[in-house]
């Protein structure tokens, strides 16, 4: 693995860069973007997945997202579905740069929110060749369950107290603990799968600090990330969900994406007994989901 850094307009995104055994530079490769979900960081489960597929003979890549973990941006904490957008383009951009990398041969995965944004980047980046989902979700269904309407104008009020000189509002992504979460009266499955994973030491890292920016919630609101599927989104798609349906919807949004994407080559996997969480991680579930990313990437860049 390599430490790598690549520009999203003015600041640096911090990436890690993963080699197939053997590396010898004088050669092409294929290489897979991959994209972590709302929170992460590149350290987790998209490493992960960064780090096996290279072992199957690709160079992947990694990144934190603009205004998270070891990436530049400001505000901080901002989850800013376009910019996660452009980060994968710019992604792109610095493979495209590598001697090494064949510019035809170009792919990208992502995990939840990730799977979200590399669909949508895929629709109008046609140097991606094909696109996989990992539990992929679509924000705009995701937050728009809540109430959306009051969430805007939350957001409306938060922006003008911080236009007038308040503080910037930043809250949590999910409780800290699953004890401060069922004091709340939170129990869903997925919910406290991810402080499972995020807030103990099966998956935390230092850089993944459970913030968000509040008023990135209007943008989060109303991004469709499946937006134009139907039209744009030809290239070759897997999708894959795990068959223990939670609340975060990964499993439906799975569904959508295959069904909406225009790509005459689609295939879709259901991970049996598998949880969201359980494919981040869990040896079992990665393993399979691992063994479908890779024959896919290999038929088709």
């Amino acid at each position: 693995m390599q430490k790598v850094s690549f520009k999203n307009r003015t600041w640096n995104i911090s990436g890690h860069l993963y080699f197939p055994e053997n590396f010898n530079q004088t050669q092409q490769y294929p290489a897979i973007v991959c994209v972590h979900s709302g929170s992460s960081v590149k350290e987790q489960t998209a490493g992960l997945y960064a780090s096996e597929l290279a072992k199957k003979g690709f160079v992947t890549l990694a990144f934190d997202a603009s205004y998270t973990g070891e990436s530049g941006g400001e505000p901080r904490f901002m989850e800013d579905p376009t910019t996660r957008v452009e980060d994968i383009r710019c992604a792109v951009d610095f493979l495209t740069t590598l001697e090494y990398i064949n510019n035809d041969r170009i792919g990208a995965m992502g995990v939840c929110a990730g799977g979200g944004y590399t669909a949508n980047a895929s629709i109008s980046e046609k140097r991606i060749k094909a696109i996989a989902t990992v539990v992929g979700t679509n924000t705009a269904r995701a937050f728009s369950e809540a109430n959306p309407l009051e969430i805007l104008k939350a957001v409306g009020n938060q922006r003008t107290a911080e236009a007038n000189g308040n503080e910037k509002l930043i809250n949590n992504w999910i409780p800290n603990s699953a004890h401060e979460a069922k004091q709340a009266g939170m129990e869903e499955l997925d919910l406290l799968e991810a402080i499972d994973y995020y807030r103990t030491p099966r998956g935390e890292h230092h850089n993944s600090c459970n913030k968000l920016l509040f008023t990135s919630m209007s943008g989060l609101v109303m991004f469709d990330a499946f937006h134009l599927a139907e039209y744009y989104l030809t290239q070759p798609l897997l999708v894959i969900v795990g068959d223990k349906v939670g609340g975060f919807g990964s499993y439906r949004d799975g569904f959508d994406l295959y069904n909406k994407a225009a790509s005459t080559n689609k295939k879709m996997h259901i991970v049996k007994n598998a949880s969201h969480y359980d494919l981040y991680d869990q040896p079992n579930a990665t393993n399979e989901a691992l063994e479908h990313l890779t024959a896919f990437f290999q038929s088709n860049i």
